[in-house]
């Protein structure tokens, strides 16, 4: 197995409609707004999104930025954020994470801004990092674990040829004191 510091990679993936690439210094304002943006639609998945429990920050956005850029290069996590191709808008975040080089597999997750929601825009990053994960991080398994009542997310990963492997069951509570049921998503490469 390559040391995971010594894996050459992109700075950025363009695909038709966008330019994904990681987080750096400055991009707190840009995340920040959508962030903002799309908070109520995130928190309804609260359970699975705990980082949307606090009330974002231009400071918390900036480090979330930050953090994100180090540990791409330290190639601990993966995040990207997804650029409208043209007008540099952010319409999206997504990223591939608690990769492990020992099996070799990954974790893709995702959100859209609300304003650009069914544009396919998700979809289509989500395709650009499964190729990114199948060859270049050399990955034979990459899973989507989405709560089951996030009927949208469940769709890109339908469309994007990720299978439903199982729902835990009562897995997550949510913020009401509920519990929250878990979908596993996952594609496969067969080559070992």
């Amino acid at each position: 197995m390559t040391e995971p510091i010594l894996l050459d990679l992109p700075d950025r993936l363009d695909t038709a409609r966008l330019v994904l690439r990681p987080p750096r210094a400055g991009d707190g304002p840009l995340l920040h707004e959508a962030i903002v943006e799309t908070l109520p639609e995130l928190r309804r998945y609260l359970a699975a999104l705990p980082w949307v429990a606090a009330e974002p920050t231009l400071p918390s956005a900036e480090a979330f930025c930050r953090n994100g850029q180090a540990n791409f290069l330290a190639r601990k996590d993966f995040p990207f954020l997804l650029l409208a191709r043209g007008s540099g808008r952010l319409v999206g975040v997504a990223g591939l994470h608690r990769t492990d080089f020992a099996v070799p597999k990954s974790e893709v997750g995702y959100w859209s801004r609300v304003s650009t929601a069914g544009s396919g825009f998700i979809s289509e990053a989500v395709r650009a990092l499964a190729d990114l994960a199948f060859g270049t991080l050399g990955v034979v398994r990459l899973e989507a674990v989405i709560d089951e009542a996030n009927a949208a997310s469940r769709r890109v990963a339908e469309r994007c040829g990720f299978a439903l492997e199982g729902i835990h069951r009562h897995d997550r509570r949510a913020a009401d004191g509920g519990l929250r049921n878990t979908c596993i998503y996952a594609r496969c490469d067969l080559a070992p």
